[in-house]
């Protein structure tokens, strides 16, 4: 049993080793952010084509994370997740080959002015610097965050799942490997090589080396990053999103889009949640859209109105209104405007994604002024709010903070800038 004098060693051993873990994080940063562009993407590429050529020794690693599962208590769905086949792995390569071409935006003239009295004032974009990313056991986003990390000019240290630390070493291993041949300081990316959770909260107290956290997983996780970190933060809570179907609607583009909004993938953040529905095309409208989503075996919990419409809808309750289920049960509300539905969102909503089916421009002006989430959709389902899909090439999450990014994180969104001036002798009267 270890004594209390033990406990104190051990902890002031793991501060230790974040501090140092940090510290050549920040030296790293320096230099990455006067590596040029084709050097990143030589990384980025011969990373790729290491992964390719050791697919065996990936796949070994990934066998131990795999026996472990059980242990932790992983779902089907979970242990599916975390398996690495050669396919699996070949698209992990290729998506590192996708940020390495993406364009760079680190030394970017954002904006370029000429005083009148010839100072030329550049604003110029630049990496944040050092970032930590903290994220669930998935090992390809080990590879995707650290490529999206440094394709912006940013260090970054990794800490991953224990479900996923084989997977994730040997991946990192490889970045490693390929840095040194290129020349790039390994340490632009490290993984914390401890499982202990202590050790999160030792690095979110190291604001004078890490300039921003990033948490990606639970809502649990989520809030304890925000309650503890002393750098910013780049995060969102949950995902309740709502499709509004207005009165001037295409009723079959209304149902196509709550399907899919709802369907097409359950389990993640810009699924819709919530379904809103103007009272004019209510009885119209609910029995038909019901129906189709019953077929994906989707249970509805709505207000009065909606269960008189639907037989089959259950009673919502308040929490349900606010809920982000993750799973096939949605809440419905029969609302009287569009104001109306605007005023629901935003008491219900989370910020992140909402959507309106209507033909009306007016009304769709009105939503996406009075909506206040990352993004606004209009004829179009929730699923769209994804980098790749708004042609980032890559995110590294979506947040529904206003600073310093909102929306889809990509490669712009880990950026920063700061003013250049040129002059020729000018000096302030």
């Amino acid at each position: 049993m270890a004594t209390a004098e033990t406990k104190t060693s051990e902890l002031t051993d793991l501060a230790q080793y974040c501090q140092q873990v940090a510290e050549r994080a920040k030296a790293a940063s320096t230099l990455l952010a006067q590596v040029s562009g084709e050097t990143k993407i030589a990384w980025l590429q011969r990373s790729a084509q290491l992964l390719r050529e050791n697919i065996d020794a990936i796949q070994t690693a990934n066998a131990d994370d795999l026996a472990a599962a059980p242990g932790y208590g992983l779902t089907d769905a979970q242990v599916d997740r975390l398996r690495l086949t050669p396919e699996r792995i070949d698209d992990i390569a290729t998506a590192l080959e996708e940020v390495a071409v993406l364009k760079d935006p680190i030394g970017q003239v954002i904006d370029s002015t000429v005083r009148p009295n010839g100072l030329t004032i550049n604003k110029i974009r630049v990496p944040l610097g050092v970032v930590f990313f903290v994220y669930e056991s998935r090992p390809n986003v080990t590879a995707d965050a650290a490529a999206i990390c440094s394709k912006a000019g940013n260090a970054v240290i990794l800490r991953g799942g224990k479900e996923a630390i084989h997977s994730s070493q040997a991946i990192v291993q490889l970045l490693h490997q390929a840095a040194k041949e290129i020349g790039l300081p390994p340490d632009v990316v490290q993984l914390v090589n401890t499982t202990d959770r202590d050790a999160v909260g030792h690095f979110l107290r190291l604001p004078e080396l890490i300039d921003v956290a990033i948490p990606r997983g639970g809502e649990g996780l989520i809030r304890r990053v925000s309650a503890e970190a002393q750098m910013p933060v780049i995060k969102h809570f949950d995902g309740n999103c709502h499709v509004y179907v207005d009165k001037a609607a295409d009723l079959k583009m209304a149902t196509d889009i709550v399907v899919n909004s709802k369907c097409q993938r359950m389990g993640v953040c810009n699924t819709a949640e919530s379904l809103l529905v103007h009272a004019d095309v209510a009885a119209d409208f609910l029995p038909r859209v019901a129906k189709a989503l019953q077929a994906h075996e989707v249970e509805l919990r709505g207000d009065k109105r909606t269960c008189e419409l639907v037989a089959t809808a259950k009673p919502a309750s308040e929490a349900d209104y606010g809920a982000e289920f993750l799973g096939p049960i949605i809440s419905v509300r029969v609302v009287s405007s569009v104001a109306e539905a605007v005023e629901h969102i935003n008491r219900y909503g989370s910020g992140h994604t909402d959507a309106i089916v209507t033909n009306d421009l007016a009304a769709s002006q009105q939503f996406a002024a009075g909506v206040d989430s990352s993004a606004v959709m209009i004829n179009a389902s929730t699923r769209f709010n994804d980098g790749g899909e708004f042609g980032m090439g890559a995110e590294i999450g979506i947040s529904t903070d206003k600073f310093h990014a909102r929306g889809p994180c990509g490669i712009e969104e880990l950026t920063s800038y700061k003013y250049v001036v040129y002059g020729n002798g000018q000096i302030r009267m």
